[in-house]
């Protein structure tokens, strides 16, 4: 799978670490940075991970900030782009299954390495169940060109 994965300055260890397993998996890992723990801002990370994600460049991204909110609430202002914080996997699966996340957003702060690799894990191997889900989807699309579904 072609994985784009990026982080700020909080996220840079949990990143590191999950790019280079992700990698010895097999997986074609993309690293939009950050690339030292010196301070950034989340918002350029996530834009530039959103948008390849979304183009198509990549099957999935990974995001990683303190909290894994604001980097999931920036990626989503990119069209196309659906990125959902997890923080347990019943959430992390239900966002694939219900929502097609193609992002995932992680929290280094409240996040042991071991649970983020189990849930970037079920966010690469569950599906989107389509459906009914797929109607949804759709007017989430109409809502990010302006529609009002």
């Amino acid at each position: 799978m072609r994985i784009a994965i990026g982080a700020d300055h909080a996220g840079f260890a949990l990143k590191e670490r999950l790019r280079a397993k992700l990698a010895a998996k097999g997986h074609e890992v993309a690293d939009f940075g950050t690339h030292s723990a010196d301070s950034v801002d989340y918002p350029d990370f996530a834009a530039a991970v959103a948008q390849d994600v979304a183009e198509g460049k990549y099957d999935r991204g990974i995001l990683v900030c303190w909290t894994g909110i604001g980097m999931s609430i920036a990626a989503n202002k990119v069209q196309g782009a659906r990125a959902a914080y997890g923080a347990n996997a019943d959430e992390v699966r239900l966002t694939r299954q219900h929502n097609d996340a193609n992002i995932l957003t992680l929290g280094s702060k409240y996040m042991e390495e071991h649970l983020a690799e189990e849930l970037v894990e079920i966010f690469l191997h569950t599906d989107f169940l389509g459906g009914r889900h797929t109607r949804r989807l759709d007017k989430i699309r109409d809502l990010e060109k302006g529609g009002n579904s």
